[in-house]
């Protein structure tokens, strides 16, 4: 497992993952940033920078070139290897794996070689240190970089990824991480394992704001983004990708519930 340590950022710290080739929203990001004056070595990426949307080179390259940290998620490792499939975790069969076929050969097909290159020397999880604690930054799991991770999961989850990711990364006060597309705050026995959302897909609440993440003197903050998500579906159905995820951006519901566990559903009928 290839670990970077950023050293200590003091400064605001500010966290995304999840762009998805989503490049409006990774625009809007980069433009939060900018605005609360965060230079890019005090911004990390917590991966899967391709994926559903319309612009993976466009969004790759943006992120690459804004000097940003950013580890690998298993969309950016299996690029790398060029890969049949996003090894995203989808149980066979189900809407999430089949509709991964088109955006993953879309997004696979438009990544040059120094992309790809980059992608494949990418760290797979960070550290840094920030207000006299230590915080472990990974994608997914320690165990499993795909590996799905819900605030509703059992303590043991929580406690056997924890052990795998420090002995990476070494002793580690709180952990930041993302892959399943929902923010969190869960407090474990070893401390806060926190998830930064992500940016190129609402977090299946109704709204079209993805979500982000701060720390500032320490407190962590899940914050919203507003973007222009109707240029976004565009540059989707202009790539003619299935719409089922052009739809979920103004609908603010993903287009299935596959992954998802039952307590973090949302009933058709609740839905507005």
């Amino acid at each position: 497992m290839k670990h970077r340590d950023l050293g200590v950022l003091d400064g605001d710290v500010l966290l995304f993952g999840g762009a998805y080739s989503n490049l409006q929203a990774t625009w809007a990001l980069m433009g939060q940033a900018h605005a609360r004056a965060i230079a890019a070595d005090h911004v990390i990426c917590t991966g899967d920078i391709v994926a559903y949307c319309g612009a993976p080179a466009r969004t790759a390259s943006l992120v690459r070139a804004s000097g940003c940290a950013v580890l690998a998620g298993n969309c950016e490792i299996q690029i790398a290897r060029d890969a049949e499939d996003c090894g995203c975790g989808f149980e066979e069969g189900t809407t999430c794996d089949r509709l991964s076929v088109a955006w993953y050969a879309h997004a696979r097909a438009r990544m040059d070689a120094a992309l790809k290159a980059w992608m494949g020397g990418l760290p797979d999880v960070l550290s840094f240190s920030h207000h006299g604690k230590r915080y472990g930054v990974l994608h997914g799991g320690a165990t499993d970089v795909a590996r799905f991770i819900w605030e509703t999961d059992a303590d043991a989850v929580f406690d056997a990824e924890w052990e795998a990711l420090e002995a990476a990364t070494g002793p580690v006060d709180a952990v930041i991480a993302g892959h399943s597309g929902l923010p969190f705050v869960r407090q474990t026995a070893r401390g806060p394992w926190m998830n930064a959302g992500v940016i190129g897909m609402p977090p299946h609440d109704g709204g079209q704001d993805t979500r982000f993440a701060l720390l500032r003197e320490g407190v962590f903050t899940v914050e919203r983004l507003a973007y222009d998500f109707w240029d976004a579906a565009s540059e989707m159905e202009a790539a003619n990708l299935p719409l089922d995820y052009a739809e979920a951006l103004g609908s603010g519901y993903w287009p299935s519930e596959d992954v998802l566990p039952a307590a973090l559903r949302v009933a058709v009928s609740d839905r507005g």
